[in-house]
């Protein structure tokens, strides 16, 4: 496998998670009542497409080609998310609460793909890579702010 390949298929691994990203927190802002709420993961939808177009033209700098959807793990969440939201009786929270553990898993996707070893990424592939986990991060510690204010 080609370097460049490698790296390309680590950026599509976290662009596949962007696109899963992207869509539950379009899920989640259709389910959610509060306007505070709504406006946060409005936000995080938009961020979310932003990194993905980032991410996309990363890809493309390696010359390959960036992946064109989401996974079926993330289906099956958003599935899931449809079902628990269905049956509890606080929406908002549940929501904030699948927002926290899908920040979570991004968190330590990003913190695992910087510290590889292997990889020597390009300065501008690490900074974007370090600017999308700060952000997460801040979206992590801002979705346990809502929970706590809506519990």
């Amino acid at each position: 496998m080609k370097y460049s390949e490698k790296i390309s298929n680590r950026l599509n691994d976290l662009l596949t998670r962007t696109y899963d990203a992207e869509k539950g927190y379009k899920l989640a802002q259709d389910k959610a009542d509060n306007p505070t709420v709504k406006k946060f993961l409005a936000d995080k939808v938009q961020q979310r497409y932003n990194f993905g177009h980032e991410l996309k033209k990363e890809i493309q700098i390696y010359g390959e080609l960036p992946e064109k959807g989401g996974s079926l793990k993330g289906d099956l969440h958003r599935t899931w998310m449809n079902l628990t939201t269905t049956f509890t009786s606080d929406d908002t929270e549940r929501i904030l609460e699948e927002v926290e553990r899908g920040e979570k898993a991004s968190l330590e996707e990003y913190n695992e793909i910087l510290s590889d070893t292997e990889i020597v990424w390009a300065p501008s592939t690490e900074n974007m890579l370090i600017k999308h986990r700060n952000e997460i991060e801040k979206a992590l510690n801002n979705a346990k702010i809502f929970e706590e204010a809506v519990s």
